[in-house]
C-alpha cells in the first residue's frame, strides 16, 4: 500500500513540478508549439505502450468523437490558458489556482451532469472561492511579476481539464487508459497543427540543450510518467482515497516556484494555499458509507 501512495503522491508531485517547467519553456518558445511537440514526442511514447499494455483494442465512434472532445478542452484549451497565464504571472500563483480544478469540476457536476453534490462538496467550492481571493489579494499588493490577467487566464485552463474531467465520466471504463491517452494526444497533434505551422521557425530554440530537455521532460513525465504513475497506484489504493493525494500539485509548484525561480512567498500565498488545499481535501476525501 505505501507504494502505491508513493505512486500517486510522485504522479501529482511532478505535474506541480511542470508549472514551473511550462513557465521556462513558455518564456523560450511559441506556446502552439510547445503544446505541439508536447503531444507528439507522448504519442511515440505511448503507442508502443498501448500495445504494449492493452493490446488492439477497436475504439467505436461515440468513444472516439468523445476522445475528441477531451484532447480539445484538456490538451488544447488546458495547455493554452496555462502557457498563455504563465507568461503573465508566476508559477507559485499558477500552481494555487490548478488547485481548485475538484472545486470546478463539483460545479461541473452538479450544472452539466445532473449530479446532486453534498454538503461538503458545496463546502469545497467555497474554500476554493475564498483561495482565489486571497490570491487576487496577493496579487493587488505585489510588486510586478505577475497579473490577474494571467491569474484569469490558469482559471480558463482549469475549466478546459475540468470539462475534460466531465467528459472523461462519460466513457470510463470503454476504453483502456494509455489507448484512451494515445487517441487524445493523436487529436490533440492533429488541433495543434495549424497553429504550428506558422511558428515553425522557433523551433531553432530547440538547439539549446536546456530548452530540449526540458520539453522532454515536460513532455514524458506530464503525458506519460505522471498518468502510468497515477493509474498504477489507483489499482491498489482504497477507493476514493486517490484524490487526496492532489494536495501535492499547489505544494510541489510552490516549492518548485520559490527554490529554483526565485519567487516570493507571502501571507496571501500561504492563507491561499491553506484553503484551497482544505478544499481539494474536502472535494476528494473519500466518503464513509454507514450501514442502515
Amino acid at each position: 500500500m505505501l507504494t502505491a501512495y508513493a505512486q500517486l503522491a510522485a504522479s501529482m508531485a511532478l505535474v506541480g513540478a511542470n508549472v514551473g517547467v511550462a513557465k521556462l519553456l513558455a518564456a523560450s518558445l511559441p506556446i502552439p508549439m510547445i503544446a505541439g511537440l508536447r503531444c507528439a514526442l507522448a504519442v511515440a511514447v505511448l503507442w508502443p505502450l498501448a500495445r504494449a499494455m492493452d493490446g488492439r483494442v477497436r475504439v467505436d465512434g461515440r468513444s472516439l468523437w468523445n476522445l475528441a472532445l477531451q484532447a480539445a478542452f484538456g490538451t488544447v484549451i488546458y495547455n493554452a490558458g496555462l502557457l498563455a497565464g504563465l507568461r503573465l504571472t508566476t508559477a507559485l500563483e499558477a500552481g494555487l489556482v490548478l488547485a481548485t480544478l475538484p472545486a470546478v469540476v463539483a460545479i461541473g457536476s452538479a450544472v452539466w451532469l445532473r449530479e446532486t453534490l453534498p454538503p461538503r462538496q458545496w463546502a469545497a467550492v467555497a474554500l476554493a472561492a475564498f483561495g482565489m481571493g486571497a490570491i487576487t489579494v496577493a496579487r493587488v499588493g505585489a510588486e510586478g511579476h505577475g497579473s490577474l490577467l494571467g491569474n484569469l487566464l490558469v482559471f480558463g485552463g482549469v475549466c478546459g481539464e475540468a470539462m475534460y474531467v466531465l467528459l472523461a465520466k462519460r466513457i470510463a471504463g470503454r476504453v483502456p487508459v494509455v489507448t484512451a491517452s494515445l487517441w487524445m494526444q493523436g487529436f490533440s497533434v492533429l488541433m495543434l497543427l495549424p497553429f504550428c505551422l506558422p511558428v515553425l521557425g522557433s523551433v531553432a530554440a530547440l538547439a539549446d540543450p536546456a530548452v530540449a530537455g526540458l520539453l522532454v521532460f515536460h513532455s514524458l513525465t506530464t503525458s506519460v510518467l505522471c498518468l502510468l504513475l497515477w493509474y498504477a497506484g489507483m489499482k491498489r489504493a482504497p477507493a476514493g482515497i486517490a484524490g487526496i493525494f492532489t494536495a501535492f500539485l499547489p505544494a510541489t509548484a510552490a516549492v518548485v516556484a520559490v527554490a529554483f525561480l526565485g519567487e516570493t512567498f507571502t501571507a496571501a500565498h500561504a492563507a491561499g494555499f491553506c484553503l484551497l488545499t482544505g478544499s481539494m481535501l474536502l472535494a476528494t476525501w473519500p466518503s464513509r458509507k454507514r450501514n442502515v
